[in-house]
């Protein structure tokens, strides 16, 4: 899609020195780029780097200190995502903003019909997004209820919406962030037809190979800066990774070494749902000493049901789980950390940090009890500050001071606390579920060595993960999830990305065999 030589005609939207400071904070520093009709801009930047906030202000959640934004020649209000709407402006979110329990039709529809109409207008809608579907290869069943949907249909889900609210600027956050292989490839050839239509798209990604693929021209930020400007055929992934973090990138290195003893069996386990559905059904899976393990999946398929029941929030239904050796019996949370278990959590907001409490109560959230860090029974505050201090220090924490809240973080940032907070204690298993999600190249390659420091000092780690890159860059062993069921192990080397991306899918799936 980059290098087909398409016209530059004009201008549909342009940012004149946008600048946004919060406190002393200046996250967007006179910031200027324009987006030419059928033009697909990559826009780059570390975690922290003023991504976010700037499409906040250009879609109205966020007003800013400095400068104007203009849309098809107009000045575009400040401050109103309905103006944003009526101006042709459309965002597809990193996580998507449906409701499961409403069809696809009733979620594109949402919003756009007047409180006081008796009847909606279901029947024309529905044929209008048909056809909108038809046109963009966006297809879904508009009666399906979203709740019942892939990953990737839910997405094509959000497109429609902003098609169908008639979006000619489209911005994409992280889109391929949960789609496998298959979809990625569906993607970026309705993103072809879209732009053929004459759409504009501001395409966010920290995939670098996807940004040289899909866009014409790449604006790469930096400490809330605009820094560079490159097309595709001008630059390539090393010196696009450079230009965001402000340092070279280089590759992990998996060294070969001998596995351990076993540290983790699930034998024939089950976790059943609310209403009795298998959400994990009849799994076998080992994970030992000085190995990491990926799971692979399309999310949805019992990676969030394994993580829980690492994690003891979830007993299992049937089979028998083995930690080093011992069969679990108490199922609780504070039992499996005592038993050296270190978990990075899916949802670094929801579930790994409470955004409230202080960056030094977060860091001793699940190690207070340690003697270091209390007295009597009571927390020191003064070591558990000064053990913040060195996950800091130690993991390049970029905050305000310890005592800071930990919301005034960004993602990039939590993670590196979180991840801090795992290894400050020497765990001998380490569950990293989607360590890397949304974060910049920078912060990915960081995860990744201590990561595989961990692994070289003889701990486990089960890796489940979403991006392919990552699983095959740092697995030893790789399993695929799908509707609760495992497949039986695989060696990382000779395996294609496109195969794990049909098993993904559910095609040519073995199930791992039950153990005797």
């Amino acid at each position: 899609m980059a290098g087909d030589g398409a016209a530059e005609p004009e201008v549909v939207l342009r940012l004149g020195r946008i600048t946004k400071r919060f406190g002393p904070l200046t996250a967007n520093d006179q910031i200027s780029f324009d987006v030419r009709r059928g033009e697909v801009v990559g826009l780059l930047g570390e975690n922290g780097a003023g991504k976010t906030t700037l499409m906040n202000i250009l879609f109205g959640h966020y007003v800013a200190d400095e400068g104007e934004i203009e849309a098809f020649g107009r000045p575009l209000p400040p401050g109103s995502p309905h103006a944003a709407i009526a101006a042709g402006i459309g965002m597809v979110h990193q996580h998507f903003t449906l409701a499961d329990n409403l069809t696809v039709l009733d979620n594109i529809l949402l919003g756009t019909e007047p409180l006081w109409r008796w009847r909606s207008e279901s029947g024309a809608a529905r044929s209008r997004l048909r056809r909108l579907a038809e046109d963009f290869g966006l297809e879904v069943d508009p009666d399906a209820r979203v709740g019942g949907l892939s990953v990737g249909e839910r997405q094509r889900t959000e497109i429609l919406k902003a098609l169908y609210r008639e979006a000619r600027i489209l911005i994409l956050d992280e889109p391929t962030a949960v789609l496998t292989p298959q979809e990625s490839t569906a993607l970026f050839g309705t993103l072809k037809k879209l732009v053929a239509q004459g759409l504009s798209i501001i395409f966010i990604s920290h995939k670098l190979a996807e940004v040289l693929e899909v866009c014409h021209r790449i604006l790469v930020l930096r400490a809330g800066r605009l820094i560079a400007e490159r097309t595709p055929a001008a630059t390539d992934r090393a010196e696009l990774a450079q230009l965001m973090v402000g340092r070279a990138i280089s590759a992990p290195r998996v060294e070969p070494q001998p596995p351990g003893e076993t540290h983790l069996r699930l034998s024939g386990v089950t976790v059943r749902g609310g209403h009795g559905q298998p959400l994990l059904d009849g799994i076998e899976l080992e994970v030992r000493g000085g190995e990491i393990v990926g799971v692979a999946g399309v999310s949805g398929n019992g990676q969030s049901a394994l993580a829980d029941l690492i994690c003891g929030l979830q007993p299992p239904g049937a089979g028998i789980v083995t930690l080093f050796g011992e069969a679990i019996g108490r199922w609780r949370p504070r039992d499996i950390l005592e038993r050296g278990v270190a978990r990075i959590p899916e949802d670094r907001h929801a579930v790994g940090l409470i955004g409230d409490m202080s960056v030094t109560e977060n860091a001793v959230g699940e190690c207070y009890r340690r003697p270091a860090l209390s007295r009597r029974g009571l927390i020191d505050w003064g070591a558990a500050r000064r053990f913040a201090e060195r996950i800091i220090g130690d993991y390049d924490v970029k905050c305000p001071s310890p005592a800071a809240a930990v919301r005034l973080l960004s993602g990039g940032n939590m993670q590196k606390l979180i991840l801090g907070r795992v290894l400050a204690q020497a765990p001998r298993f380490i569950l990293a579920n989607q360590p890397t999600r949304g974060l910049d190249v920078g912060a990915v390659s960081y995860v990744h060595e201590q990561l595989l420091s961990a692994r070289r000092a003889g701990g486990s780690v089960l890796l489940i993960s979403e991006d392919l890159d990552e699983i095959l860059a740092l697995a030893d062993r790789i399993v695929v999830m799908h509707r609760g069921r495992v497949s039986a192990p695989m060696a990382r080397a000779g395996i294609a990305i496109e195969r794990l991306g049909l098993m993904m899918a559910g095609h040519g799936l073995e199930q791992a065999p039950h153990a005797a």
